[in-house]
């Protein structure tokens, strides 16, 4: 679009009589026009692509702050209006100008925004911005689907723009997260765009793979990224600034971990297959440029490319898991082997020490997780459960249970003591990359493929107190059940045993009120008591008739239990039809019996077992109607034979 003007955006401007409107393209500047005669006015050189102009009114916090604020001054021309307009662009900054002198009046310091990539798309910058008509704020797009919303503060005799906040359309995947700083209030994420959640760390040129937070000693809040740029970054999360850069490794770096005790140097993993030990001696947030870190030591410790990375409690030893499905772990600073670990049937995704126990946890491509033992390197327990790779792993409640991530998108809780799961939690949609625990909350934070973010708390002391409530709350409902029943106050013992959820205790008084003369009036009395919403239970026939069919259809969720009556009827039926063909069956058997006995013997033996008969028609009757039963039982017997 070079040496074209942008028609998208135009911004019209009435001063007087007179219309003019502005204009900018990729030639880096912005032309002031008359509409009348569409004659340039004048042309303010921006020295960069601008993709948006925005026009600043008289009542704009703008307007109050740079009338109040010290700038350059300029010859005024008369010629051409006086008018403040905002272009954002390629660079990532906001810039106020005026018209008549042609002249900056404030740009940004620093951008808020990546810029360095490589790529056309992310080097645009702000691809679109705009003043809010309710509040006067400054509304900013940048073009990774991110909104950044600025308000003018006037200080010491300078403007400066604040970021009042910042939100985040579309991160794509997470790759990594962990909680930040003493007080874990804040959560940073490595996302597949060049920023992260909490603070824009521009530096690397490619995405961030992984990432670690520690506090020093000298309590500064540090970051550690790991990228596919082959590099490492340390971070000074107070100057949101790049204060050491490791290069070194030949390929992505997929894992890094801080120092837990000393907190002076961290460890990194590569697709290289090497393992690098980094020292952070000399860093500190005062310096003005960037500290090329060295390495202490250097192992080429798999076969494979390296996936995760965890510093023991003591930052005497480090674990390494690889896809070469092995875990191996080193001894600190020099990176001397220990023991391997070798069980797993794919590669490893997760490794992490026990806080308290000698042992380190693996979990693995092939839907198990395994805890060792580190002074032999044997396996102590498999936790399997899993359908999927398992891709985080981590302890909790001091090592005495643990949380596991899969790439189904679930999370698992496990005791392992007894290596059972205690809960299973779906709440994403897909892999489950990132996973984050807090030291001293143990808050836990999930994140991966479908870019969402879930916190998790511990809910154990909440859910006990509400199990002793409840039990509580029913010893009391249980002594009113009491209290009705020795008073027959039948309505209000049914509604209790109703709310309690005693079929039992339900039986014993229907069973209690069948026996007296207004049974059917108190139990219409209980259930219009009923609101539409409870369910009832199935405890009698006879409970049932008492409720008229039109309040059982308005119950709601009686869809299911009408779909159970409608298969127990069914098959009730068919029970009822097997029934009527054994006992026609048995009406042909005993019809066939009857002819192969002699006749005479059959007709003796009518007449004895009729003796007690008045005369001998009655007999002659029985005879008939025996005859009758006879034939039709032959009838119907033949056509079930016919079918």
């Amino acid at each position: 679009m070079s040496g074209k003007t942008r028609e998208t955006s135009i911004n019209r401007h009435f001063h007087g009589n007179i219309r003019r409107w502005m204009d900018f393209d990729q030639c880096r500047v912005v032309n002031l026009c008359n509409l009348h005669d569409y004659r340039c006015l004048t042309t303010i050189p921006t020295l960069e692509s601008v993709e948006t102009v925005c026009i600043i009114g008289s009542e704009s916090p703008f307007s109050a702050c740079l009338a109040s604020s010290k700038h350059p001054q300029a010859k005024k021309r008369s010629d051409v209006p006086s008018i403040n307009f905002i272009t954002v662009g390629e660079r990532g900054l906001v810039r106020i100008w005026s018209s008549d002198r042609a002249l900056c009046l404030f740009e940004q310091k620093t951008s808020d925004i990546t810029v360095s990539s490589d790529n056309e798309d992310l080097k645009r910058g702000f691809i679109s911005a705009l003043i809010l008509p309710a509040n006067q704020e400054l509304l900013c797009v940048t073009a990774d689907h991110q909104f950044f919303l600025y308000y003018p503060e006037e200080s010491e005799g300078s403007m400066n723009l604040f970021l009042r906040k910042r939100f985040v359309g579309y991160n794509e995947e997470i790759a990594d997260m962990k909680f930040l700083g003493d007080d874990e209030q804040f959560l940073a994420a490595a996302t597949n765009v060049e920023q992260s959640c909490s603070y824009v760390l521009s530096g690397h040129t490619d995405t961030i793979l992984c990432l670690d937070t520690c506090v020093s000693n000298s309590g500064r809040t540090l970051i550690v990224t790991g990228s596919k740029d082959n590099n490492v970054r340390l971070w000074d999360c107070e100057n949101k600034a790049c204060v050491g850069a490791g290069i070194g490794h030949m390929g992505a770096v997929g894992a890094v971990a801080f120092s837990k005790k000393q907190r002076n140097f961290f460890v990194s993993g590569s697709s290289d297959r090497t393992l690098k030990v980094w020292n952070m001696d000399g860093v500190s947030g005062n310096n003005e440029e960037i500290i090329t870190l060295k390495a202490k030591a250097v192992v080429a410790a798999h076969d494979k490319d390296i996936n995760s990375l965890a510093v023991a409690p003591t930052d005497s030893l480090v674990c390494s898991g690889s896809q070469d499905r092995t875990a191996c772990i080193w001894s600190l600073p020099d990176l001397v082997s220990v023991v391997t670990l070798k069980g797993h049937k794919r590669g490893i995704w997760s490794v992490e020490f026990s806080p308290v126990d000698h042992c380190v946890l693996t979990a693995s491509g092939d839907q198990t997780i395994k805890i060792w033992a580190i002074s032999d390197g044997s396996c102590l327990r498999t936790l399997q459960g899993h359908r999927t790779s398992v891709l985080r792993a981590s302890f909790l409640t001091r090592g005495t249970q643990l949380v596991s991530c899969d790439s189904d998108g679930f999370m698992k809780l496990w005791t392992v003591s007894n290596e059972e799961c205690i809960a299973t939690y779906d709440q994403h949609e897909d892999k489950i990359w990132a996973l984050a625990i807090g030291k001293k909350t143990e808050m836990l934070a999930t994140g991966g493929g479908d870019a969402v973010i879930n916190l998790w708390h511990d809910s154990t002391a909440s859910d006990k107190e509400e199990a002793f409530r409840k039990d509580e709350e029913g010893v009391l409902r249980g002594q009113e059940l009491k209290n009705a029943l020795i008073v027959a106050d039948y309505t209000r013992a049914i509604q209790i045993a109703f709310e309690l959820r005693r079929p039992h205790g339900l039986l014993d008084i229907f069973t209690e009120l069948h026996r007296k003369r207004d049974a059917g009036d108190q139990i219409v009395k209980a259930v219009d008591a009923f609101s539409k919403e409870e369910q009832f239970c199935h405890t009698a026939n006879f409970v049932l008739s008492c409720i008229p069919i039109t309040k059982m259809i308005e119950i709601k969720g009686n869809e299911g239990v009408l779909e159970g009556l409608i298969a127990y009827t069914q098959r009730h039926f068919n029970r009822l039809g097997r029934l009527e063909r054994e006992s026609h069956m048995l009406g042909y058997t005993s019809y066939r019996m009857s002819v192969i006995e002699p006749e005479g013997k059959f007709e003796n033996k009518d007449v004895t077992l009729c003796t007690g008969a008045d005369n001998e028609q009655d007999i002659q009757e029985e005879k008939s109607s025996e005859k009758r039963k006879s034939d039709v039982s032959r009838d119907i017997a033949g056509k079930r034979v016919k079918r």
